[in-house]
């Protein structure tokens, strides 16, 4: 499964609850992008959550 390269973020499980609180298990999956990147000069192409990209912009 994809995640994060910066963080490590990954798909979380956890429960659907029905109007009966038969629960079931369903993914919480991150916002994953694939972005370019410079590192050691190089532009390289990660994958990166949303998150990452949003405070990746901040740094500037």
């Amino acid at each position: 499964m994809a995640k994060c390269s910066n963080c490590g973020k990954a798909v979380v499980f956890g429960r659907a609850v029905s109007h009966s609180k038969r629960a079931t298990n369903r993914p919480f999956h991150p916002n994953l992008q694939r972005v370019t990147v410079m590192q050691n000069g190089k532009p390289v192409k990660t994958t990166w959550c949303a998150k990452c990209i949003k405070s990746l912009g901040k740094v500037r």
